[in-house]
This record gives C-alpha cells, sequence and structure tokens, in this order.
C-alpha cells in the first residue's frame, strides 16, 4: 500500500472541513508545489506532449497523479507519462477548457478539479509581488502571525533547495515610519529573488489570511542587518542543493518554458 502523500494529507483535510478555505487553499499549495505524473497517449517528444484526454459528464480532463505506481496502477499496463509540477500543469493548461483528474480511484486524494478551478490556480500562481525600495530602522521579534502563516512559510521555503541560505521573518520599522513584517532572506543565489520573493507570496495567499501583507528582502551574509535578523528573527533554514548528474532536460522541467499540448 502507497504510503500518504502530502497530497493525500491536505485533501483530507479539505474534505473534513468543507467550509474551510483555509483548507482548501492548503490542498491547491499542495498540487501546485507536487511532481505530478500526466498520462500521456504515446512518449514525449522534446517539449511537445499528448496527454490522455478524458470525456465525462462534468467536462474534459486530464490526468495525473502524484507517485508513478498510482498511474500504473490506474492505467492497468505501463503508460508514458510526462512528470512536471503541479504549476507548470496548471500554466500549461492555461485557456484549454480543460480540468485535471488527480490520483483517480486509486488514493485519497482522488478528485476531479473543473477547469475554472484549475484557471484560478493559474492566475493566482501567476502574482508577482511589487518590488519596492525602503530603509530599514528598527529590527524586532515577529509578533501576532498566525500559525498558519508561519506554517505555510516552512513549507513553502522547504521546496526553493539551494536558492538561499536562510531566512528570518522579522518585524520592521522603516524610516519613513512604515511598520510591518519582513521575511529576510540571506545569501541568495543571483538571479534567485523573484522566484524567493513568489513563494513567500504564495505562503501568504495561499495560508489563507485576509488583507494581509509581509515585505520581502535580500541580504547578504555579512550585510550589517543580517546581525540583527539572525539575533531577532525567527529562523527558516533552507534545503542544500543535492548535486546531480547532468541529464537531457524532460518535458516540463523548465517552468519558463511548459510542454505544448498535441
Amino acid at each position: 500500500m502507497t504510503e500518504e502523500t502530502p497530497l493525500d494529507t491536505a485533501h483530507i483535510a479539505m474534505e473534513a472541513a468543507p467550509e474551510d478555505d483555509a483548507a482548501r487553499l492548503r490542498f491547491y499549495e499542495r498540487l501546485a508545489d507536487s511532481e505530478l505524473f500526466l498520462m500521456l497517449t504515446e512518449e514525449a517528444r522534446d517539449e511537445n506532449i499528448s496527454p490522455e484526454v478524458f470525456d465525462v459528464a462534468d467536462g474534459r480532463f486530464l490526468l495525473a497523479f502524484d507517485r508513478e505506481e498510482r498511474l500504473a496502477r490506474f492505467a492497468g499496463r505501463p503508460a508514458p507519462y510526462a512528470a512536471l509540477s503541479g504549476r507548470v500543469l496548471a500554466q500549461m493548461m492555461a485557456g484549454q477548457g480543460l480540468g485535471l483528474g488527480v490520483n483517480l480511484e486509486v488514493a485519497p486524494s482522488s478528485i476531479l478539479i473543473p477547469a475554472e478551478a484549475m484557471g484560478w490556480l493559474y492566475q493566482t500562481l501567476g502574482h508577482v509581488p511589487d518590488e519596492v525600495e525602503a530603509r530599514i530602522a528598527e529590527v524586532s521579534a515577529p509578533v501576532g502571525l498566525p500559525e498558519t502563516l508561519l506554517l505555510a512559510l516552512d513549507t513553502k521555503l522547504a521546496t526553493a533547495q539551494g536558492l538561499a541560505q536562510a531566512a528570518y521573518l522579522v518585524a520592521v520599522t522603516y524610516h519613513d515610519g512604515g511598520r510591518g513584517h519582513m521575511l529576510g532572506f540571506v545569501g541568495a543565489l543571483e538571479g534567485a529573488e523573484g522566484a524567493l520573493a513568489k513563494a513567500a507570496g504564495e505562503a501568504l495567499t495561499f495560508s489563507g489570511i485576509e488583507a494581509g501583507a509581509m515585505d520581502v528582502g535580500f541580504f547578504g551574509p555579512e550585510d550589517p542587518v543580517t546581525a540583527r535578523l539572525e539575533a531577532t528573527g525567527l529562523r527558516f533554514d533552507l534545503p542544500e542543493q543535492v548535486a546531480e548528474q547532468a541529464v537531457r532536460p524532460a518535458p516540463g522541467s523548465n517552468p519558463d518554458k511548459p510542454p505544448i499540448l498535441k
């Protein structure tokens, strides 16, 4: 029996509390961050893929599974697939009028997600935080933040493998008198700032906090502000990058170049 996956856990929590918007948001966040195996009609060729499309009374659906063995169990035979993240899949499906069947008949997270919900997920993931500059006057320990946000940040930053050394959540006061909370990344890789800011924004969005706001900052290990972050902030460790052998990129491995539906 396949062990319970993060997607299973989030789906069970959503089903147990159908009126809880936060539980629903957490499920969609897990879907976006999960690696999914999309069932194809034939082996992928370059960036062109031909997914199986199933017509049912509720519409047309692609089928994806969060474990290879779940796909094989559903198909009852070896079946070609493309492995890609849920966010890339949502981008690929945008405007196609297609829903997504996830883990159908083979897992606790079996669900048919309509095209409208996949469109919402694509739009939500496409939000880019505004970029501003502000001078920090004071840094202190964070206060009054809901546990849902802290858990969302911890889970989200665990997926940002190798993009920064660490992140610190602090309360800040700016020289212009503004106050708020900031997630300060230390030792971010060059060019990773946008992805990290987007990850922080998604954690805030999917935590279900209404009208919430959180700034994001980037600092070097020797920056004077870094010592203040370390002294007062709530630390989040990001996993280190695991070295891998160079392989030919698989369809869907580049989020800026999603596969093309045939």
